[in-house]
């Protein structure tokens, strides 16, 4: 039975979406960062963090397999059960008329921040199942572009961000020479270009 500070710590976890959402993929199978990455349509800068703070709560487990890639499974199962339970004949203390009006003038902040947030949140799952939509549209047309995964793990990283080799290479599962040369080639294609020091997907930046 966990205890109060660790209940507070799990709850705070379960909290953000996506790692709902890591821990619910990982009940199926073990898996590796940019599998995840793939499969939920994240940065994989941002599945690594979420991967971290929860190896950190030891509510994962990692290993490498012999291509350096880090597999990562649940320690445990997890199962939060809330239990309701309706109070009758609770009496009111009775309040100043003041406080009761900073009472409910906070009360009335606070349901506009909730609506606000759940509002927020619907929006953000309708861009999700668009984002969804787009990348299997992406998936159905890759052919001629994009060789394989080792390819497509590459693009979705830079459709988060514009990065420097070395930031590519620390989210890639792949070596050093064929980054390099998987580079080269999306280069070469026309699907992705360098700028500086940083790779980013070509023709989607209004130029």
């Amino acid at each position: 039975m966990l205890e109060g500070d660790e209940v507070s710590r799990l709850l705070d976890i379960l909290g953000n979406r996506n790692r709902r959402r890591i821990i619910q993929l990982l009940r199926q199978k073990p898996c590796f960062v940019t599998e995840i990455s793939e499969r939920l349509v994240l940065s994989p800068k941002a599945v690594i963090e979420h991967l971290q703070l929860m190896e950190r709560e030891q509510l994962l487990i990692s290993c490498q397999d012999e291509r350096r890639r880090k597999y990562y499974y649940l320690s445990h199962d997890i199962n939060v059960i809330v239990n309701l339970q309706k109070q009758d004949g609770v009496t009111l203390p009775s309040v100043e008329e003041n406080q009761r009006t900073r009472f409910t003038r906070h009360l009335e902040v606070f349901r506009r921040m909730v609506r606000a947030r759940d509002e927020l949140l619907d929006n953000l799952e309708q861009l999700e199942r668009e984002i969804e939509s787009r990348f299997g549209e992406v998936m159905r047309m890759r052919g001629g572009f994009v060789n394989d995964d080792g390819d497509l793990e590459i693009i979705l990283a830079l459709s988060h961000a514009d990065l420097v080799f070395a930031e590519l290479e620390e989210v890639s599962s792949l070596s050093t020479d064929e980054l390099k040369q998987r580079l080269g080639n999306l280069m070469h294609m026309g699907v992705v270009e360098r700028i500086n020091d940083r790779y980013r997907i070509r023709g989607t930046h209004g130029e």
